[in-house]
């Protein structure tokens, strides 16, 4: 080998080894090695920087912004209220299995079209909640559901932004990107299968764990919050027991007011009807659950619209000695014109409020629940109207009127693309672009919605593969991919590509282990004379089916705290899904895409 080719091997073993340690973060470990590359004239500046004018970033930063305009606005949550609106079942491993088909059936499906971190990110907090008010373990449930949207990421190239990155790569290459549905046929069968086995095993090889929600039941502290039964709500007509609001788990319905006539206890066969008001009563954590509930919006949403939907955040805040508050209701006060922000729950140390929250008469050391902009902590927090103003995580009531826009576009975005009409960054840029400009979501929103860190991550990677490929490293080690391989056959040369991808996949990310690979995937079919797009889509598959440890993939590392899982759990349960996604791929993409053209 050249001297480059040393230099960019040596190189490539230490970002390895950094980027496993976790010591740093992936971007700015991947940008580095770049940069010296760069200096040591290994890669010029155009293949340094081609990640940048590449399009896969542009369309990952676009789908992260329609995945937080769905966030934002509750939209498919139509989907999650039929998934998670069960009550307790049975305890049995059939039930359990069932409650599982109903998780990782959708799941799987839909993030074939919605990039599938910010999908596991939006259902994730359901299964949380779900789990606690039906008395469940989450920790059954939340690794089969990043498990899923693993799976089903591999169905389009929308699903996870290694697809993409992948398709980048084949057009800097001079080959075509890939279509939409052009790795349906590997990515399909493997889904379902992969849905399937999860299904069938995952109540067998998944312990209990105690996640942190379940360890810490939020608070002792009791918050009262009014809900209105929204009209059209799905909940109208159903009685309270079929709504799921009867075994809540932490909250509790303390009474029913309709037409002026309050009813408590409220029986389980009572029917709700639009306009209905609830009166729950629970811990701080189970309270604003509600808040996530279709058809259910809080009794002072209307008040709302005092707060920019960009810039809403919840605060905790105690009233105090002194305070022009204290012996008044919120009413008189004015609460919303005077603060800029909206209470939407209140508790009271040793004592349960019973009274609309409007006419409730304040006293010192009560504790409200404020929905209001960013800037209302520094505004309030040193004045003696408040006591304490801490902000909250969670809180903050979705945008329902807003969610049929979101999904009309994620339709479009799906057809169009999928069509051929316009080309998926066309596409995707259209559709953020345009929820942003039809306000559905802010742009201080839709910044937080994207993950810079993976986007610049992307970007740089193209530069390390590109010194690959340039200083002939990707070269060399294709042909040792292919002497080593020889002796199986054209499917053995394709399962080393794709198990070496798994194997960096479970190091690395899944951006990084796909663009260290490609350059020698495509030098081994180029040594093997075989079908180069063929090794692409193994890279694709191996550098996104992640499941053996929880830092292999985003997903993974959104539910490993969640679900109180240890490291090992990941393991036992991935070691059957790695072994089939080898079998399946091995089988579908010499079909698909036949390794001699």
């Amino acid at each position: 080998m050249s001297t480059d080719a040393w230099l960019t091997l040596t190189l490539v073993i230490a970002t390895i080894v950094v980027l496993a340690t976790e010591r740093f973060p992936p971007a700015l470990v991947m940008l580095a090695s770049v940069v010296i590359l760069l200096v040591a004239d290994v890669v010029d500046e155009e293949g340094a920087f081609s990640g940048f004018s590449n399009e896969a970033p542009f369309i990952v930063a676009a789908l992260y912004v329609v995945a937080g305009a769905a966030e934002a606005t509750g939209a498919l949550e139509r989907v999650t209220q039929w998934i998670f609106g069960r009550d307790r079942t049975d305890g049995s491993v059939g039930a359990e299995r069932r409650d599982l088909a109903r998780i990782v059936g959708p799941t799987t499906l839909g993030s074939g079209f919605i990039a599938n971190t910010p999908l596991v990110a939006l259902m994730a907090p359901r299964v949380v909640a779900w789990s606690r008010r039906t008395g469940r373990s989450a920790s059954r449930y939340l690794m089969p559901l990043s498990h899923a949207a693993v799976f089903g990421g591999v169905i389009t190239v929308l699903g996870t932004s290694a697809n993409i990155t992948v398709s980048g790569l084949l057009r800097d290459s001079g080959q075509d990107p890939l279509d939409v549905f052009e790795i349906t046929p590997v990515g399909l069968p493997l889904a379902v299968l992969g849905a399937m086995l999860l299904v069938l095993v995952s109540p067998r090889l998944l312990p209990r764990r105690l996640s942190p929600s379940e360890a810490d039941t939020g608070t002792t502290r009791e918050f009262t919050l009014e809900m209105r039964v929204a009209p059209g709500s799905p909940l109208a007509s159903r009685t309270v027991a079929d709504a799921g609001l009867r075994n809540l788990e932490g909250v509790f319905l303390l009474e029913l007011e309709r037409a002026g006539v309050t009813t408590a206890p409220v029986a389980p066969d009572h029917e709700l009807a639009e306009g209905d008001r609830l009166t729950f009563v629970g811990a701080v954590s189970r309270v604003l659950d509600l808040q996530r509930t279709p058809g259910l919006v809080s009794a002072e949403h209307r008040h709302f619209s005092v707060v920019s939907s960009g810039s809403r955040a919840t605060y905790e805040v105690v009233i105090g000695e002194g305070s022009p508050l204290a012996g008044r209701t919120l009413k008189e006060v004015g609460f919303r014109g005077r603060y800029g922000g909206a209470v939407f729950a209140i508790h009271r140390s040793g004592e349960r409020i019973s009274a609309k929250l409007g006419e409730v008469r304040l006293r010192v050391g009560d504790l409200l629940l404020v929905l209001a902009d960013h800037g209302f902590r520094e505004r309030w927090q040193d004045t003696h109207d408040f006591l304490v103003v801490s902000p909250m995580d969670g809180g903050v009531p979705v945008r329902h009127e807003r969610a049929l826009i979101v999904e009309l576009t994620l339709l479009a975005l799906v057809v169009v693309a999928g069509t051929g009409i316009l080309d998926l960054l066309e596409a995707s840029l259209l559709a953020a672009g345009g929820l942003l400009a039809a306000r559905v979501i802010s742009l201080p929103e839709a910044r937080r919605a994207i993950d810079f860190d993976v986007i610049l991550m992307i970007a740089a990677s193209f530069g390390l593969g590109a010194a690959m490929a340039e200083s002939g490293l990707a070269e060399e080690l294709g042909r040792l991919l292919v002497r080593g391989s020889e002796s199986a056959g054209d499917i053995g040369t394709l399962a080393a590509v794709l198990v070496a991808t798994m194997v960096l996949t479970e190091l690395l990310s899944n951006n990084a282990a796909a663009v260290l690979m490609f350059p020698i995937a495509m030098a081994t079919a180029a040594e093997a004379g075989l079908e180069p797009r063929a090794f692409a889509v193994a890279i694709l598959i191996g550098a996104s089916c992640s499941f053996l440890t929880p830092i292999g993939y985003q997903t993974n590392l959104l539910v490993y705290g969640m679900g109180g899982y240890r490291f090992l759990d990941f393991t036992r349960l991935g070691a059957p899904l790695t072994l089939l996604t080898i079998a399946v791929s091995l089988v579908a993409i010499p079909i698909a895409f036949p390794l001699h053209g």
